[in-house]
């Protein structure tokens, strides 16, 4: 098993364990003390972060995470010890998108870096033969600047 592939049954298995704790009782819903609204923002934070990790594609993760959220919130009408709240479900789909924009940010932000470093020829070894006399495969850079590189004289 790859760690991709168990990064995804974890996922999959936090995202039942939310299920069971919002329509099981309310015992097992863990608190913070701050309020229901902190509850639900956090709690949907760190879940959409932590999908995120599994399913790099933030904007689909996070919509289907905010409407799974009030999808969730409407089902517990049909449980005896909890209702359904607006601004619950509010406060969860809040805590989906900002996670979402956050994973968004950051994965720009990296291919960002990584194609600076590849314009401004930070990696060498894309330049360079190989011994056996092979040429390496070379990124679009490397192939647009001049092949060999001659040597001042001096």
């Amino acid at each position: 098993m790859t760690i991709k592939f168990m990064t995804k049954v974890c996922s999959a298995a936090l995202i039942v364990l939310f299920v069971i704790i919002a329509l099981g009782p309310g015992k097992w819903a863990p608190r913070t003390g701050f309020g229901f609204q902190v509850d639900h923002f956090l709690g949907y934070l760190a879940l959409t972060s932590l999908v995120c990790l599994a399913w790099p594609r933030p904007v689909i993760v996070g919509g289907a995470l905010m409407a799974g959220g009030a999808l969730l919130e409407g089902l517990q009408v049909f449980t005896p010890n909890h209702h359904a709240d607006l601004v619950a479900a509010s406060c969860g789909a809040e805590g989906a998108l900002v996670a979402a924009l956050l994973v968004e940010l950051f994965i720009r932000a990296r291919r960002w870096t990584i194609r600076k470093r590849s314009e401004a020829g930070a990696f060498l070894l894309d330049r360079l033969p190989r011994r056996d006399g092979f040429p390496v495969r070379q990124s679009p850079t490397a192939r647009s600047q001049s092949w060999p590189l001659t040597a001042r004289s001096g």
